[in-house]
């Protein structure tokens, strides 16, 4: 009888101290994986933003020059239309004055 209680004591310590231990290690482990992969998401998703900006901007700029060389180039043909006006109305004048 005294080795079946001691037997029968050993099995409870030991389910005991099986049944005390927290698989904490694990959790954490796991935990940390999922804050390492939202990070990632997280940098890429930023990097992601960041490059699409830079790619709007340098078109926005691309579009900004193209406009202006356009209107530099209208206002250089008005300027020549004007200078054509002028010196045709010169050109009357001056054979209005001879007749």
């Amino acid at each position: 009888m005294k080795k079946s209680l001691l037997l029968a004591s050993l099995v409870a310590a030991a389910a005991l101290t099986a049944c005390g231990k927290k698989p904490a290690d694990d959790t954490a482990a796991a935990a940390a994986a999922v804050n390492n992969a939202a990070s990632a998401v997280s940098q890429a998703a930023t990097s992601t933003a960041a490059a699409a900006g830079s790619e709007a901007a340098s078109a926005a700029a691309a579009a900004t020059s193209a406009a202006a060389s356009a209107v530099s180039d209208a206002a250089s043909a008005v300027s020549d239309a004007a200078s054509a006006v002028s010196a045709a109305a010169a050109e009357t004048a001056a054979s209005a004055a001879s007749k």
